[in-house]
């Protein structure tokens, strides 16, 4: 009978995949008395992850889509499984591509199938959250482990929680200065999705069920500038969309609008999360972030249902969520007096928030 080392997690999946795995790797550790190991793929990874209690190494791949042959990224992922073959192994990969991709890299590391659990053989029910799904499938127990580690209640409705280390909060504070931001309420609006951008240039706006018009989201600054004059709008996204963010700048037309785009490195966004004043934002990633790191959030929702997918607020924030079926399929159905209307809604922001970079 093996022993019972570092329960190992695997999930080959975006920002806001990987964030709502916290739950499951929190219960897991309380389960099996050890941090689990998680194996995944991106940048975020292990800034994610850093300074989190549930986590002891993560191995992320850059290029998880390239031939096994020509991987050596791949096959050093493959030596780091083999040194955990004797773990317990969670592979919470519903994608059919991604799973048996996956399920090779554990057969060339000699993990053994009784070691293995899969969510797939644990049906997502209806109108149940992804969390609570992954939840559930923390209950079960590779067929090699049973008998070794104890059950665990945990009810539904937890939501993600992730810490700010203290060297990113004394980077956020030392751009806050720099910029002249520091000491502003912050309202970040996250425009972009995945789908926003193509190859050749933005997608048309009927192509992206999450896409609001630029002209919105320009108006919605300015009524927060209304609403709170002494705030600071902070147009967030990766590098790549920066000149999407600056179209909606320039129709803006504020110094209290300013495009961040290339500024916002994993780390420093988690500590400007933890102490804006709130966040507006499509169904992607960062909103799951927002809501991990306590940021108040409204969320607008296209054709994906927000039962399985909305982001879940940290204990003391709040998450108001816009759209989505059975209400509606399109972001662009929202007007921005609803969406402004939302964000008036949040709760206030306790000063003490500006602490956290302090």
């Amino acid at each position: 009978m093996p022993t019972s080392p570092h329960p190992l997690v695997i999930r080959f999946g975006r920002l806001g995949d990987t964030v709502l795995l916290q739950p499951l790797l929190h219960k897991l550790q309380q389960r099996y008395g050890e941090p689990c190991d998680l194996l995944a793929i991106g940048t975020w990874p292990q800034g994610l992850y850093a300074d989190q209690p549930e986590v002891a190494d993560v191995s992320a791949l850059q290029t998880p889509h390239r031939p096994l042959l020509l991987s050596r990224e791949q096959w050093r992922a493959i030596g780091w499984l083999r040194q955990r073959r004797d773990a317990p192994v969670y592979v919470c990969e519903p994608q059919p591509r991604a799973l048996l991709r996956v399920q090779r890299m554990l057969r060339l590391a000699g993990v053994p199938s009784t070691h293995c659990a899969y969510l797939v053989d644990t049906s997502l029910r209806e109108h149940e959250h992804w969390v609570d799904h992954l939840l559930r499938f923390g209950d079960c127990t590779p067929s090699a482990f049973r008998g070794r580690c104890d059950t665990l209640v945990v009810d539904p409705g937890a939501a993600p929680q992730l810490r700010v280390d203290a060297a990113a909060r004394a980077d956020c504070e030392r751009w806050l200065r720099a910029r002249g931001l520091y000491g502003h309420p912050l309202v970040l609006l996250q425009p972009a999705n995945k789908r926003t951008l193509r190859w050749n240039g933005v997608r048309a706006i009927e192509q992206d069920d999450k896409a609001w018009p630029l002209q919105q989201w320009a108006a919605l600054a300015w009524t927060i500038l209304e609403t709170l004059p002494s705030a600071r709008v902070l147009l967030c996204g990766c590098p790549r969309e920066a000149d999407y963010l600056e179209s909606i700048r320039a129709i803006a037309a504020s110094e209290a609008v300013l495009s961040v785009a290339d500024e916002l490195p994993l780390m420093r966004l988690k500590a400007l999360l933890a102490c804006a004043h709130s966040m507006v934002s499509v169904d992607t990633g960062p909103a799951h972030l927002a809501a991990a790191m306590g940021c108040p959030l409204v969320v607008m929702f296209g054709g994906v249902s927000p039962a399985h997918w909305a982001p879940r607020a940290a204990p003391g924030s709040v998450v108001t969520v816009l759209g989505g079926p059975p209400h509606g399929s399109r972001v662009d159905a929202l007007t921005v007096e609803q969406v402004a209307d939302a964000w008036c809604g949040l709760p206030p922001t306790r000063h003490a928030r500006w602490q956290a970079v302090a």
